[in-house]
């Protein structure tokens, strides 16, 4: 008697590799998929019965929340799925890790080695703690993703406890590579190592994120069995059913830095040639009771197939309403290091990249600059050096984390411009102006560039 598919929900709202990769091996180990999308996706209450649409088995969660406007809805909608169904990756778990430091937190009271950290709610008691971690640390962000909210600092300057509306903390700087700063990436499924990468930070910058075009190398074989059982660790104290868990290496052994729920599969596969979608589709056959060759399982590995698979739901017009709309003239708020501010903001389609003017990146402490970006406009040919710093631009309550570029705009009206970096998120109406009570008439003429 041959056994019924299980039917497994990918929770994901967002387009992504991952999610594509993870339905698509469902569908290869010979169960039902189904992409648990805002097209699809509701869940029921009736006569006390509930009833999840698509109807599946399992759910395995995949939910993005470190970066979303309102990350609390995103997770009660993940508790409600996994109130109605089994789950991986359980929410109480993703939240837990999403909080920087109520992960390190976790780890430490379970003896998981992490750097030491302070969090402080006042100036006053973060700034009278810093001395302790020396003249350079690690400024984060409790909530943030792809390396964004993450800065190396001086810290023989103060700092602000919050960036824009996020909370902020300090953390030891760990590094014993003085050549090229690099960390490693184990990813576990169901207790399982299943692929180790060396991530190597991109020139000019410190942080290894792969979205910030960090290089990569294979650490699957050659991982130490001290990084192995550590990363095996952090994932059962976080209870996370597969993580990305990233670990640094001091002169006294290794250290976690962060455990992610959502960890991407691309540096890994590009490092290692192992996907992990296929063992996070047998793990949620298996936790419904399915059953699949893992031979199979094996084989499937070795391919990231991240194609557009069969039950992804019609997508959602874009002028359905769904998509923020923002002026031609927003009012935004800028955070750095030290500070945040109110400003006026033009919208610009036609630059790559947001900018700021350098007198109010200086009085918010953007940065530090990481790099110099060269751009072109209709008055220089050859183009104009600019610094580039991380800044944490926050619009209607989403926050953007963008490599922002410093120049001198005390000419120019408005003090930020947000480039397509940004814009890539909304629809520009340009008949909508934030300033109209200060200036209804105003018409500006700026000369923007577009970096080579």
């Amino acid at each position: 008697m041959t056994e019924d598919p299980v039917r497994v929900g990918v929770l994901s709202l967002h387009t992504s590799k991952e999610s594509k990769a993870i339905c698509n091996a469902v569908e290869a180990l010979g169960h039902q998929p189904e992409w648990l999308r805002r097209e699809n996706a509701a869940v029921s209450v009736e006569d006390g019965e509930v009833t999840v649409e698509p109807d599946v088995d399992v759910v395995a969660n995949r939910m993005l929340l470190s970066n979303i406007e309102q990350p609390a809805e995103g997770l009660g909608l993940a508790h409600t799925f996994g109130r109605a169904r089994p789950i991986l990756n359980d929410p109480s778990a993703v939240l837990t890790a999403m909080h920087k430091f109520a992960s390190a937190v976790a780890l430490a009271e379970a003896d998981v080695r992490v750097p030491d950290a302070l969090l402080a709610l006042s100036n006053d008691r973060l700034n009278d703690g810093r001395a302790r971690f020396g003249d350079e640390g690690v400024y984060k962000t409790a909530i943030g993703t792809h390396g964004g909210g993450t800065w190396k600092i001086d810290l023989t300057e103060p700092v602000n406890p919050q960036v824009g509306n996020r909370q902020a903390f300090l953390q030891e700087l760990i590094d014993r590579d003085d050549a090229r700063h690099h960390d490693t990436r184990v990813y576990v499924v169901g207790g399982e190592v299943v692929g180790a990468m060396n991530r190597y930070a991109p020139e000019d910058d410190w942080r290894t994120n792969v979205a910030l075009g960090g290089d990569v190398e294979d650490a699957s074989d050659t991982l130490d069995d001290e990084a192995r059982e550590m990363a095996l660790a952090a994932t059962e104290t976080i209870g996370l059913d597969y993580a990305g868990v990233d670990l640094v290496q001091g002169y006294d052994g290794w250290y976690v830095l962060e455990v992610n729920p959502t960890a991407g599969f691309k540096g890994l596969f590009k490092a290692s040639g192992r996907s992990p979608a296929p063992h996070i589709a047998r793990l949620a056959i298996e936790r419904a009771g399915g059953s699949v060759d893992d031979d199979l399982v094996a084989e499937l590995s070795a391919v990231l197939d991240d194609s557009t698979p069969d039950c992804m739901p019609a997508q959602r017009r874009v002028n359905d309403g769904q998509v923020p709309i923002i002026g031609y003239i927003e009012e935004v708020n800028v955070a750095g290091t030290q500070g945040a501010t109110q400003a006026f903001a033009k919208s610009d389609t036609g630059a790559t990249r947001s900018s700021i003017d350098t007198k109010l990146a200086a009085e918010i402490g953007a940065g530090p600059i990481k790099s110099m970006t060269r751009v072109k406009s209709g008055s220089v040919k050859s183009g104009k050096a600019r610094p580039v710093v991380d800044l944490v631009v926050g619009i209607g309550g989403e926050q953007h984390t963008v490599t922002a570029s410093v120049e001198d705009r005390s000419h120019m009206e408005y003090p930020v411009l947000l480039g397509r970096d940004i814009l890539q998120h909304y629809r520009v109406d340009v008949q909508r102006r934030a300033d109209d009570a200060r200036n209804p008439d105003l018409d500006e003429e700026e000369e923007e560039g577009v970096e080579e």
